[in-house]
C-alpha cells in the first residue's frame, strides 16, 4: 500500500513537468469497465483454491476537466466478486468464501500517450466476506462478516476506436491485477 501511494503521490507532482497528449477522456464522457482480476493475497497459498476468478463492473463519469492543463477527474461506481476455498491442511473439510466489494471510485486522469487514458484513483466502499464450511468439522463455524473497503490503484485503458478499449488496473481491491474491456457511452 506503500508503494501504490508513493506512486500516485510522485504522478500528481511529476504531472505539470510532462507534456500533454490530447486527452481521451473528457468532461461528460461515461465509461463502463468489465474486467477479470489477477492475483490476490489468497493466491500466494497452496491451501485456497479460486473457485470463480475475481471479476468487476465499474462506471465512471468525467465531471471536472482542465485541472494541470488537461486533467479530468472522474467519478463513479464499482461491484466486484470473487470466490474460493480453504481445504484444511490434509483433509475433507474446509470453508467456502465469497467476497463482494461494492464502492464509489475517484479517478483522476491524465494524457501522456494519444489513445492512452492514464489515471490514478481510490476507491472506497463495503465488502461483505460470506463463508460456509465443508466437510464433518467445523459446521457450525460460519461467520460472515463485513467492514470498510479501501483500495488505491493505478489504470489505464487503451483506445482501439473511439468507444471501444483495453484498460488494466494495478493495485489493491477484488485483485492486484484487472483487465478487461472498456465501452465509452
Amino acid at each position: 500500500m506503500k508503494k501504490i501511494a508513493a506512486i500516485i503521490f510522485l504522478t500528481v507532482f511529476l504531472l505539470p513537468v510532462l507534456k500533454a497528449q490530447e486527452s481521451t477522456f473528457n468532461l461528460g464522457d461515461q465509461v463502463v469497465n468489465i474486467g477479470i482480476g489477477l492475483g490476490s493475497h489468497y493466491a500466494f497459498s497452496s491451501y485456497y483454491n479460486t473457485t470463480v476468478p475475481p471479476i468487476s463492473l465499474s462506471y465512471e463519469k468525467a465531471i471536472v476537466d482542465e485541472i494541470i492543463d488537461k486533467g479530468v477527474i472522474g467519478v463513479g461506481a464499482y461491484a466486484g466478486y470473487r470466490a474460493y476455498k480453504y481445504t484444511y491442511y490434509l483433509s475433507d473439510y474446509g470453508w467456502k468464501y465469497t467476497d463482494i466489494i461494492l464502492g464509489a471510485r475517484g479517478n483522476f486522469h491524465y494524457p501522456f500517450v494519444d489513445k492512452l487514458d492514464t489515471y490514478a484513483g481510490v476507491l472506497l466502499g463495503y465488502r461483505i466476506t460470506i463463508s460456509k464450511s465443508w466437510g464433518p468439522w467445523g459446521a457450525d463455524t460460519d461467520p460472515d462478516s463485513g467492514g470498510i473497503a479501501f483500495a488505491g490503484y493505478l489504470g489505464a485503458r487503451y483506445y482501439f476506436s473511439e468507444k471501444f478499449a483495453a484498460f488494466a488496473e494495478l493495485g489493491y481491491g477484488i485483485s492486484y491485477l484487472t483487465l478487461g474491456i472498456s465501452l465509452k457511452l
